[in-house]
Order: C-alpha cells, then sequence, then structure tokens
C-alpha cells in the first residue's frame, strides 16, 4: 500500500513543477517580473506541501506542537528572504518586511481565518488561555522590538549606542523564546492526553470547536485523512521543503529589485506587503485552512505562533547575523512602522481575548491591514 494517495502525488509533483520553473526562469533572460512571479508561485505550492504535513502531524502533536513546529520551518524561507536581502544591501525592504509579517499574520491571514471559519461554520471558540499566554509573550516581544526606536526617536543617551542595544535586546529575545518553548511543547502534549482519554476530542478549554471527533474526524464532520503518513515521512518532507523554500528565497530576492524598479514599487512596500506575504505564504495557506475545517484550536496555534516567533526569533537572528554582512540591521524601525505594528498587537490582543471569532472581526482586521498597506504604498 502507498504511502502517498493521488491528491499528495499531484500536490508534491506540482512542487517539483514549480521549482524547476522558478529555476529555468533565474537563470534564462526572461523578464525579471516573470521570474519574480514563479518564485513567489513555487514558495506558495511549497506552502500547500507544508499545509498537508501539517494535516498528519496535528493528531500526533498537538495544537501546541504543531503551532511550533510549523511556525518555525514555516519562518524559514523568511529568514532565508531576509537574509539574502541584506546582503543585497536591501535594508529597508528586510525592515519593512520583518514589520509586514508581524501585520500580515496578526491582520491579514487571523482576519482571513476569521472570516472563512465564521462563514462556514458560524462564530468559533478556541482555547482563550493558550491565546491571551501568547499575546502576553507577544506584547512583551512587540514592546522589546520597538523600545530602540523611542531611544532614538526621544535622542536619549542610548541613541549613541543604537547597535549594542539592538544586539543586546536581540539576545535577551532569544532567551525568553527558549525559556517558553518547553510551555508550549507541554501544553500540547497535555492536550493530546485529553484527547485520548475524552475519545478523541481535542480539549480546548470547555469547547469542542478546534477539536477533532472520534475516529480522527474535524468537529466541523469532515473527515481525516484515512491513512496518516509515518512521522519520519511527515517531519522529513517538511525538512526538505524548507530547504527547498531556502533556494526559491535566493531567486526570489534575486528578482526583486528589477521587477521593483519594473512595477514601480517602493521598497518599504514590497517589504511590506510583497516579501511579507510570499515569506508567510506557509502560515497564509495553513492556518486559512484550519479555520475552514472548523480546527481553530490549531489554526490559531499556527497564525499566532508565527507572528511571535517573528518578534522573539527571527528579528533577533535577523538582527546578530547582519553582523556578518555588509548592512547593518538594528531594532530602530521608521515611525510608521513602529505605529502599525502596536495597533495591530493591541487590536488582536482585545479581540482574541474571549476565545470566540466571527466573520466581522476578521473583517475588521482585513480592512486595517488594507489601511496600513495603502499609507505605505508611497514609502
Amino acid at each position: 500500500m502507498t504511502i502517498f494517495d493521488r491528491s499528495d502525488r499531484v500536490l508534491l509533483g506540482g512542487a517539483f513543477v514549480a521549482i524547476v520553473v522558478a529555476g529555468v526562469t533565474r537563470y534564462t533572460p526572461v523578464p525579471s517580473v516573470m521570474a519574480f512571479v514563479f518564485a513567489a508561485v513555487a514558495v506558495a505550492v511549497l506552502a500547500s506541501v507544508v499545509g498537508r504535513c501539517v494535516e498528519h502531524l496535528s493528531e500526533r502533536l498537538g495544537s501546541g506542537g504543531t503551532g511550533v513546529l510549523q511556525s518555525a520551518l514555516g519562518n524559514l524561507p523568511e529568514l532565508f528572504i531576509a537574509f539574502f536581502a541584506l546582503k543585497a544591501g536591501l535594508l529597508t525592504v528586510v525592515q519593512s518586511a520583518l514589520i509586514g509579517s508581524i501585520l500580515a499574520n496578526l491582520l491579514l491571514v487571523l482576519g482571513a481565518a476569521f472570516v472563512v471559519g465564521g462563514l462556514r461554520h458560524g462564530n468559533q471558540t478556541f482555547n482563550s488561555d493558550r491565546v491571551r499566554s501568547t499575546c502576553v509573550l507577544l506584547v512583551v516581544a512587540t514592546a522589546a522590538l520597538v523600545l530602540p526606536s523611542l531611544a532614538s526617536y526621544t535622542h536619549t543617551p542610548a541613541e549613541q549606542h543604537v547597535r549594542a542595544l539592538s544586539d543586546a535586546v536581540a539576545v535577551v529575545l532569544l532567551i525568553i523564546f527558549a525559556l517558553s518553548l518547553p510551555a508550549s511543547l507541554r501544553r500540547g502534549t497535555g492536550q493530546r492526553s485529553a484527547a485520548r482519554a475524552g475519545g478523541g476530542a481535542v480539549a480546548s478549554g470547555g469547547t469542542g470547536g478546534g477539536g477533532e471527533g472520534a475516529g480522527g474526524a474535524p468537529a466541523g464532520g469532515e473527515p481525516a485523512h484515512e491513512a496518516r503518513w509515518p512521522l519520519g515521512v511527515a517531519i522529513g518532507l517538511l525538512t526538505g521543503v524548507s530547504l527547498a523554500a531556502a533556494l526559491v528565497s535566493d531567486w526570489f530576492i534575486h528578482a526583486l529589485e528589477p521587477a521593483m524598479d519594473s512595477l514601480g514599487i517602493s521598497e518599504a512596500f514590497a517589504g511590506l506587503v510583497i516579501v511579507a506575504i510570499a515569506g508567510n505564504a506557509i502560515e497564509n495557506f495553513v492556518g486559512i485552512q484550519l479555520a475552514g475545517r472548523n480546527q481553530a484550536d490549531f489554526a490559531m496555534a499556527v497564525i499566532i505562533n508565527s507572528p511571535l516567533q517573528i518578534a522573539l526569533v527571527l528579528a533577533p537572528a535577523l538582527v546578530l547575523l547582519s553582523l556578518f554582512t555588509a548592512t547593518t540591521l538594528t531594532l530602530v524601525f521608521a515611525p510608521m512602522l513602529v505605529v502599525s505594528v502596536v495597533l495591530a498587537v493591541l487590536l488582536v490582543s482585545l479581540i482574541v481575548f474571549d476565545g470566540e471569532s466571527s466573520w466581522l472581526e476578521g473583517v475588521a482586521l482585513i480592512a486595517l491591514y488594507v489601511i496600513i498597506a495603502m499609507v505605505f504604498w508611497w514609502g
């Protein structure tokens, strides 16, 4: 009996074709916009493969473990994209992409998940305690990211030492992530135990909105795959796709600058919107997919963990990695970027506090994202 069913084979074949086409456009004399589009499509198709892998991992790891692993591998393409952009001297693109990634996940992706889940299943409930804990860490991480900017704006004595301050903040954020990781994994383990004790329904703070029914069927009644991939196959594919995304990310950045010139797009808008959405394509696909299947806990774990890991891991890692590039990255962001991310984090924290989501709340989040994107259209 084969491990992969027909849809699996079609998806994996499509990912292979997308990578090949992106590679051909990278190394042949084609218009830069075409090369850029095919590289972005390749990243998006790879995201679909990761989404399928997460499907097969979710029952084994629980929402906590799945969210951490998914977000970690899902953010790898963005790490590669940002690192290659730093090497190319595109500092504004990188800084805008870091904030844009947080905004894209918190406003666009979460909003789309609320809309899709709400229209298909009505108001959805999720584990509010878990989400509130994540939001607290997100507020702390966001504060740590913006304080160096405020020190620079107000011309405090720390302004003269912004490089050292950024490095120190980066180390503190990485320590916070390391300390929070065991708790996230323990919550996932506890959830799996509760699921087994309760006949297969994932415990979600007294609600079944994010769980799975008996036999592995989602709570919304949609059947899961009859045969799960072996754990090694699912993790191996996740790792392989992430490595492929690193290669495609290099092609993406190679075509980005000439594509911006051809389309007349500013570096700020390219980083905030285009690079951020392309780099987070995995979360874009998976989180919305899970919400549409009425697996609200898993959707929230994937979507909320992503901006948290951007703030706690990706941004600090890039600050430290920039020591090895010609372009120095600090945590001093443009004022509008700071205001935008603070507003987004506060709004999402208020919305998810009650452990329930509606499609109208999703529309509000998407609307705020569109407004912010329009503000940055001119740079």
